[in-house]
């Protein structure tokens, strides 16, 4: 274990502000905007607090949809069966119990609240098929903007609420403790809009964690930008158990836009598999044929892996998702957004086979928290992305992710009856140095290249080795880009270090010198705490099912 010394709390100006609310919601994707209209309902004022603007979180990003047991022939029991085999033997199966039973009338609420979904022929929920699934139980909207409609409907309701106080542009830097060591607000800058400016304190009698991922950590992500881990940073330096960050899923249609691209990359949904587009070698065989009795809809992570060995195999940088006999139709009513990204690319699908590659998309692991969003730090619940329910296991199965966000945000609501009265936070010594802003690129670069799709002893030591020496690269001046290049770290190294601890290769997770799933050993989850600056792992084990 590397004995790197991380940063235990953020270097920032004295709080120049503060305000209350009775409950503060971090994120504004489906899970943080439901989380706002559950406390809402609780008669609890909300401020709600974002880093980019109200409708730009990765649920605004979402194409194929949202999975529940809603056609004829489907059943809570056969989604649940679905997930556990997507979660590769990890996932906690008393979690997926409740995120499947519940999550049909969850989705109906949805509808209630004004989301508008495609419908079938007969005028009821048109559904469709994606990686893992063996119904089709995926309700989509706007043919590819499932996530964008989800969003425009609950931040219609977040925004018509006068008790709701809505900060875009709101970076938060730290958890603030009282006296018992209860969580009772945040501190966080407001990146030059609005009314209130600069460094500030939000108290609140309870602080709920919805930052959604962590894909910047990478240098390819179908993520946006802002996906820095920021809540499973903040989470970590107050305290909070952290497990199964070495499962990162990677998509494996993402389009390949070119050798030198970095960043947010376009996602080619699993939907367009689930509708009849077949993955080629660039050769321009069947990759999957003979692979998984799913072929083009096996779980993800089976799917991302083959592609990897494809694109190595053969020397080529992408292999071709073939989508020329869906037919214009399909392609214009179920895709018109992922047809324009390629087209704007110069390539038509309607005629051309399109280069695709794996890329980081979801983190499955995150703030160890139950399916009401309760962490074990007191006034702290997490949900959503930088939550770990234990429902994703290993690989989390596709369309999983909105339902989750969802149902948990939902009964988050449990826990807010008598919360305890707003208190106030303890002073911390504020530590002198940041990690350098500057060194981002290099962050990326490293995490990719060892830590990256697929990993082994070597890559991964040599990643911590790397990540080590940055951790040296400090500066004293605060800024935005050094507060998201300590939080990059931070995740980095607790996912390269839990990388190679785990010594298998399991669902999202592939080591080329343990190639085999090995459940005597490894049918245990890594946890990790951040303490005085060092990671502490400890393994968890799993009973056999």
């Amino acid at each position: 274990m590397t004995q790197m010394q991380l940063i235990q709390k953020l270097n920032s100006p004295e709080p120049g502000w503060t305000i209350n609310a009775d409950v503060i919601v971090i994120g504004s994707g489906i899970a943080g905007l439901t989380a706002a209209l559950s406390a809402r309902r609780k008669n609890l004022s909300v401020l709600l607090l974002t880093k980019d603007v109200l409708s730009t979180g990765s649920t605004s990003w979402a194409q194929g949809g949202i999975a529940a047991a809603l056609g004829p022939g489907d059943s809570p029991d056969q989604h649940f069966q679905d997930t556990l085999e997507a979660g590769a033997g990890l996932c906690d199966q008393a979690s997926v119990k409740v995120l499947v039973q519940e999550g049909p009338e969850a989705v109906r609420r949805l509808i209630d609240l004004g989301a508008t979904f495609d419908l079938d022929s007969a005028g009821n929920v048109a559904l469709t098929r994606e990686g893992g699934h063996r119904q089709d139980r995926i309700a989509h909207a706007g043919g590819d903007a499932t996530g964008a409609e989800i969003s425009r409907a609950l931040v219609a309701k977040v925004i018509a609420d006068p008790k709701v106080r809505i900060f875009e542009h709101a970076l938060v830097l730290d958890l603030l403790k009282d006296k018992n060591k209860r969580i009772c607000g945040v501190t966080l800058h407001v990146m030059g809009k609005g009314k209130i400016d600069g460094v500030g304190a939000a108290l609140g009698r309870a602080v709920v964690l919805a930052t959604g991922g962590l894909g910047a950590v990478f240098e390819q992500t179908t993520n946006p930008l802002v996906a820095t881990g920021d809540g499973v940073a903040l989470a970590l330096r107050a305290g909070a158990t952290i497990t199964d960050l070495e499962f990162v899923q990677f998509h494996p249609t993402v389009l390949w836009v070119g050798a030198n691209s970095r960043g947010s990359q376009p996602l080619i949904s699993e939907a367009v598999r689930g509708e009849g587009a077949i993955l080629r070698t660039t050769n321009g065989e069947e990759l999957m044929k003979n692979i998984h009795p799913m072929k083009d809809l096996a779980p993800r992570d089976v799917v991302a892996h083959a592609v990897h060995e494809e694109i190595i195999k053969s020397g080529k940088p992408y292999v071709y998702l073939d989508g020329t006999k869906l037919g214009e139709n399909i392609w214009l009513q179920r895709f018109p957004n992922i047809l324009s990204s390629c087209r704007k690319i110069g390539i038509d699908p309607l005629t051309e086979m399109i280069p695709v590659v794996p890329a980081a998309h979801y983190a499955s692991g995150g703030v160890i928290s139950d399916m009401s969003g309760k962490t074990d730090l007191p006034g702290l619940f997490a949900i959503g992305e930088c939550a770990s329910t234990g429902v994703h296991g290993a690989n989390r199965l596709a369309s999983n992710s909105l339902l989750e966000g969802l149902v948990v945000a939902e009964k988050l609501s449990k826990h807010l009856d008598g919360l305890p009265p707003q208190s106030e936070p303890e002073t911390e010594k504020t530590p002198p140095n940041l990690i350098d802003g500057r060194i981002r690129k290099e962050i990326t670069e490293t995490t990719t290249k060892g830590a990256g799709a697929v990993r082994n002893a070597a890559g991964l030591n040599q990643t911590i080795t790397k990540l080590t020496e940055l951790a040296l690269k400090t500066t004293n001046s605060p800024s935005t880009q050094s507060w998201e290049a300590t939080n990059l770290l931070t995740v980095s190294s607790f996912l390269t270090n839990a990388a190679l601890r785990r010594q298998e290769s399991r669902g999202s997770h592939w080591r080329s010198d343990f190639p085999k799933r090995d459940d005597e050993k490894w049918l245990k989850r890594i946890h990790g705490k951040l303490v005085e600056g060092k990671l502490e792992l400890s393994e968890k084990t799993l009973e056999k099912k």
